[in-house]
């Protein structure tokens, strides 16, 4: 899960640097998600530890930062969905930007509660 971590974290760095630059650089908002990604990334490279509580730890921070993230950003959703149904937004771009980056969160903290769960029960996926 360390390297889903880091992979979830340079996602979301690229994402936000790519949109930043589409923006014209005129919206520094759009950074937001590559400082969470950064964070990610970080979280990731400690949670690649060899012992499991070390990992376990960062892991727990991970998915906790991944869960308000997708909290924060439900709106993103909303507005997307919004978007789909004629409504026009002033900043498109941003609405995309925070779906992806709450649809990413949401299925990152889904993939880590399975692997919670797989672990605690001791499955294969506590290894991964």
């Amino acid at each position: 899960m360390a390297k889903l971590t880091i992979a979830l974290g340079i996602v979301l760095t690229l994402m936000a640097v790519v949109c930043f630059a589409l923006t014209g650089s005129s919206h520094p908002t759009a950074l937001i998600p590559a400082g969470v990604g950064l964070l990610f990334v970080l979280l990731g490279a400690l949670a690649n530890s060899p012992d499991p509580k070390r990992r376990a730890l960062w892991m727990h921070i991970a998915v906790t930062v991944a869960l308000l993230m997708f909290l924060f950003t439900i709106p993103g959703i909303i507005q997307l969905i919004r978007q789909t149904q004629g409504v026009v937004s002033a900043h498109p771009l941003a609405v995309y930007e925070k779906a992806a980056t709450s649809l990413l969160c949401l299925v990152f903290v889904g993939l880590c509660v399975r692997s919670f769960i797989a672990a605690r029960r001791g499955g294969a996926l506590s290894a991964a």
